[in-house]
C-alpha cells in the first residue's frame, strides 16, 4: 500500500481539515457586535447637550444590541469547562465606532482593553450560584461591555464635542460596538532567557 492510499493517513488528513476548518470558524465568533443607525436628523436649532444626548442614545442602542443574550452568549459559550478558554483566562477590547455618514469627518473611534482572570469568574460563580462557567463567564462578560463602553465612549466624547462644532452629526449617524475576547496564550519562558 502506497503513502497516497493508505487509509490511516487519508483519515488524519481528513481530520486536520476539519480542525482547521473549526478553528477558522470559531475565530469569527469572538465578536459581539451591536450596530445602531439614527436616520432621525435633529432640528436646526438643536441645542449642543441635546445633540449630545442623541449620539449617547445611539449608542446605548448598540450596546444593548451587543449586549444581548444571543451575542454574548456566543463569546461566553467560549468559556466552558474543555473549550476555547479551558484556563478560563482571557484578553479582549471593547470599541466604540461612531460614524457621520451626511459629513466627511472621519469616524470616532475609543477602545477600552479589558483582562478576565479566573477569580472573576469564581466571584461570579458565588453571585449567580452554579457552576456552569457559560453563565459565570456571561455575568463577566456583561459587567466587562458595559464598563467598556462608558470608558471607550469617555475617551471619544471629546472629538465627538469637536465633530458637534463641525455639525458633521447634523445628518445620518452609525454607531458599532464591538466586543473581542482572545483567550490568552500561556507562554514559558525560554530556557536561553534563563540563563
Amino acid at each position: 500500500m502506497g503513502l497516497r492510499t493508505n487509509p490511516d493517513r487519508i483519515l488524519e488528513n481528513i481530520d486536520r481539515q476539519r480542525i482547521r476548518d473549526e478553528e477558522a470558524q470559531a475565530g469569527q465568533d469572538r465578536q459581539a457586535v451591536g450596530r445602531e443607525l439614527e436616520t432621525e436628523i435633529p432640528e436646526v436649532d438643536a441645542t449642543t447637550p441635546e445633540r449630545m444626548k442623541r449620539i449617547f442614545a445611539i449608542v446605548e442602542r448598540s450596546y444593548t444590541k451587543a449586549a444581548s443574550n444571543v451575542e454574548l452568549g456566543k463569546l461566553a459559550s467560549h468559556f466552558r469547562a474543555v473549550g476555547d478558554i479551558p484556563t478560563h483566562h482571557a484578553r479582549g477590547d471593547v470599541s466604540v465606532s461612531i460614524q457621520y455618514i451626511d459629513s466627511a469627518r472621519l469616524d470616532d473611534i475609543g477602545m477600552a482593553p479589558f483582562e478576565i482572570r479566573p477569580e472573576r469568574l469564581i466571584e461570579a460563580k458565588k453571585e449567580t450560584k452554579t457552576s456552569r462557567p457559560d453563565v459565570n463567564a456571561l455575568k463577566v462578560l456583561r459587567r466587562e461591555i458595559r464598563d467598556g463602553v462608558l470608558a471607550a465612549y469617555r475617551k471619544v466624547e471629546p472629538r465627538v464635542r469637536d465633530a458637534l462644532r463641525d455639525r458633521a452629526d447634523m445628518g445620518h449617524v452609525a454607531v458599532q460596538v464591538t466586543m473581542d475576547v482572545r483567550p490568552v496564550e500561556i507562554r514559558l519562558p525560554d530556557e536561553d532567557s534563563l540563563l
